[in-house]
């Protein structure tokens, strides 16, 4: 089998998993991982975040941005562009849409851009990871291609136990993380 059909294979395996949790389970798993991320220096120490607005069966931080934004960090999301770009966006009051691939996402023309050198701290999602902080994700690319350029962010993937695989399929243009987060812990690489 070769990489690519690995992926495949482990991005099937990761959504399915992810569906599979109960509407219970999945807001307990939440509430958990939402806990265990604070538990980490680089988001207490984070002014800049960007987040990601779950899609689908991902992982909800909804109750982290919550908490983050009452504490006065700076909350950015992703937008998905042109050339597999990705653009960090803090969205004013009415600066929200539903976009392409139906993920709720920032308006450009209604938001504050963030450079990724600005960035502290950017919170991945994924279809699949493993222990040693490498992932899987939708296969487009886009934050293998936006992580090296936010060169002061630490970089924490974001998903359920049930998405953790022995080995993630990569590429040698995939990504390292420095952590991983799920409900029940947290695996470092750094």
């Amino acid at each position: 089998m070769t990489v690519s059909e690995q992926k495949q294979a482990q991005r099937r395996a990761g959504r399915t998993a992810r569906r599979a949790l109960s509407a219970q389970a999945r807001a307990a798993a939440n509430s958990a991982l939402c806990a265990n991320l604070w538990q980490l220096d680089a988001v207490q120490n984070a002014q800049t975040i960007l987040l990601y607005a779950a899609f689908g069966s991902e992982a909800d931080l909804s109750a982290f941005a919550e908490k983050a934004q009452a504490q006065g960090k700076t909350l950015a999301y992703p937008v998905c562009g042109e050339a597999y770009s990705l653009t960090a966006a803090v969205p004013g009051p009415d600066g929200w849409e539903v976009g392409q691939y139906g993920i709720r996402t920032p308006i450009l023309s209604r938001s504050e851009i963030l450079l990724p050198e600005a960035l502290d701290l950017v919170l991945v999602p994924c279809t699949a990871f493993d222990a040693d902080c490498f992932r899987v994700g939708m296969g487009k690319g886009y934050y293998d291609r936006f992580l090296p350029r936010c060169t002061h962010a630490g970089k924490i993937g974001i998903a359920f136990e049930a998405q953790r695989v022995a080995h993630a399929a990569v590429d040698g243009h995939d990504q390292r993380l420095d952590a991983y987060v799920t409900e029940r812990g947290i695996y470092q690489w750094k």
